[in-house]
């Protein structure tokens, strides 16, 4: 920021204020600071022995100021710095605050954010809850879409959303598990990025967090055994595939290789798949009130054989285990059956029907 000197107003009636600050708190260092916001105020003016007033200097209020504190710095110490760079009128004005509140042995060392002209109370405030962490965690649940788990990532980094989305649009993250594509779009990440817990420096950037993110995928779909699944002639991303729609099925963990014995016995047969969730993905929702299994998509698996074009969710270890090593079983059919997440299974259409209608007299399907 830009400094330029003005004409100091007289020693003697700094010393007054202080003085009246000190007797005062409550009332003299609202009157000191109060008019803090305006523009162009003096900051950083001091006293000496002999009573000679320190060059005093403009500053705009309001921008960023990034200040360190020293471990071991006294109220004074930090006072000092606070004045220089700006961040309130002056030391003693801060040393005011800090005696007022009684919070000399409270204040934290570390790195901060804060802005010029500040409310000395105000920073004394931030001192006493220490910096912010340097380090944060970040959660990505099982069955996020990729626009859900970029706006987690936006929502707990603090980046813009759209630094994301161009970091995955443009190039900037990679995946060997990534369809190789004339003009890469969101769907194509759909399912790379792994649900997990990450911790991430403040300083870590779009681009590297999601490449953490798209490796770690890479490294567990690598750690399972794909050979079944790759002798009936699919891939390891039809497997990621597979897996988001079990994930996005099933809520139960011990029904998982069930609801993929299902998905594997309808393709060895020909078989549509009459997944719900890869509808309502196609319509971009999650709503089951909007589902329509006439709409044409390469993603409604009502009308379309075989597997949607791409995952439809972020799966899981388990989704991933699920639709490597799948049940033995002669379904395929299943319904939910109860609202915790169970499903009742059939082979035979008349099976099904009979499952379905005890769910809507059980009230779990309307």
């Amino acid at each position: 920021m830009t400094f330029e000197p003005v004409p100091s107003p007289s020693p003697w009636v700094r010393v007054t204020k202080l003085i009246a600050a000190v007797g005062l708190v409550g009332v003299a260092s609202l009157a000191v600071v109060g008019g803090a916001s305006y523009l162009g105020r003096l900051v950083g003016s001091s006293v000496d022995a002999e009573g000679a007033s320190a060059e005093e200097v403009v500053v705009v209020a309001g921008r960023a100021v990034t200040v360190e504190i020293p471990a071991g710095s006294s109220a004074k110490d930090i006072g000092a710095m606070l004045a220089a760079q700006g961040v309130v009128l002056s030391a003693l004005e801060f040393e005011v605050a800090v005696r007022s509140t009684n919070s000399a042995s409270s204040l934290k060392a570390g790195s901060y954010n804060l802005q010029t002209l500040m409310e000395p109370n105000e920073v004394v405030a931030l001192l006493v809850a220490g910096p912010v962490a340097n380090v944060y965690r970040l959660t990505v649940i099982e069955g996020l879409r990729v626009n859900e788990i970029l706006t987690r990532l936006a929502e707990t980094s603090g980046h813009p959303y759209s630094d994301f989305e161009g970091a995955l649009l443009n190039g900037d993250v990679s995946s060997s598990l990534l369809v190789s594509s004339d003009e890469v779009t969101l769907a194509d990440w759909e399912g790379l990025l792994f649900p997990d817990t990450y911790e991430f420096r403040r300083s870590t950037e779009p681009a590297a967090i999601l490449q953490r993110l798209a490796s770690t995928t890479e490294q567990r779909v690598a750690s399972i055994d794909w050979s079944n699944l790759i002798d009936l002639g699919y891939t390891e991303y039809d497997g990621i595939i597979i897996a988001s729609m079990i994930e996005a099925e099933t809520l139960l963990d011990e029904e998982r290789a069930i609801v993929s014995s299902v998905i594997h016995n309808r393709l060895a047969i020909g078989m549509k798949l009459d997944i719900d969730a890869t509808v309502l993905y196609a319509l971009g929702t999650k709503d089951i009130s909007e589902f329509d299994n006439t709409l044409d998509s390469p993603y409604n698996t009502y009308v379309v054989a075989g597997l949607p074009p791409t995952p439809i969710a972020a799966p899981g270890r388990s989704s991933l285990e699920a639709a490597a090593n799948p049940d033995a079983t002669p379904y395929l059919f299943y319904v939910l059956s109860d609202l915790e997440g169970h499903h009742a299974f059939a082979e035979t259409i008349d099976e099904h029907f009979n499952n379905v209608n005890q769910a809507r007299e059980d009230g779990v399907l309307s």
